[in-house]
């Protein structure tokens, strides 16, 4: 998802997440599920997890922590005080630290990481929440080139096993891990296609670079 500043990215996921509430306009998941009616916990239970632009990790707890107080688990508290973690359970965090390529800091404290390797932990977070669709707002802002590309492999990892909508601003990044790029202008969708197909759009391009 693509678009010059105040194209309605960000009001976009936020109207999907429960944030903000439109005036007008329907805003279903799937084919029966009205968001606009449920509450922004009642959202993420349906299976939609989002990260926005700073990485928000619990930095006092080591990586595996942070991982383990993600995971989609009871969470009252009587469940948690007598909460153990079952080999599954286990299993499924070696597997996230595996993917997001942190199985060799699970112990170092969260604060310690750099700034790709949070944003990395947050996503393994949200995957812990098994959600069915990822919404990631500008996810590389700040990376080195090096973690960018390895975000890119992370992301490709994705495919098949969840849906993911990224907004994003470089260009290189979005093309690729893009199977469709959309274009947001005004708050409507300008264009949609292949990276080829929306580079080229005379309407992209007046938006973008004006005339």
């Amino acid at each position: 998802m693509i678009g010059p500043n105040g194209a309605g990215k960000t009001t976009m996921m936020d109207v999907i997440t429960g944030k903000t509430r439109p005036d007008l306009g329907t805003a279903f998941f799937g084919q029966t599920i009205d968001l606009t009616r449920l509450t922004e916990p009642q959202i993420a239970h349906q299976g939609i997890g989002r990260k926005f632009q700073k990485p928000t990790v619990f930095e006092n707890h080591s990586v595996f922590e942070n991982l383990e107080l993600a995971m989609k688990t009871d969470k009252t508290v009587w469940a948690s005080m007598r909460a153990k973690l079952a080999s599954e359970q286990l299993d499924r965090i070696a597997d996230t630290l595996e993917l997001i390529k942190l199985h060799n800091e699970a112990d170092h404290q969260a604060g310690l990481l750099s700034h790709g390797q949070k944003q990395w932990l947050e996503i393994g977070m949200l995957l812990m929440q098994e959600p069915r669709l990822l919404l990631l707002d500008e996810p590389v802002a700040g990376m080195t080139d090096e973690e960018t590309e390895r975000t890119a492999e992370l992301f490709k990892s994705l495919a098949g096993e969840h849906s993911v909508v990224v907004v994003e601003h470089d260009m290189e990044f979005i093309e690729s891990i893009a199977n469709v790029v959309t274009v947001l202008h005004e708050g409507s969708v300008l264009a949609e296609g292949t990276m080829d197909i929306v580079q080229n759009d005379e309407r992209v391009i007046e938006v973008y670079l004006g005339r």
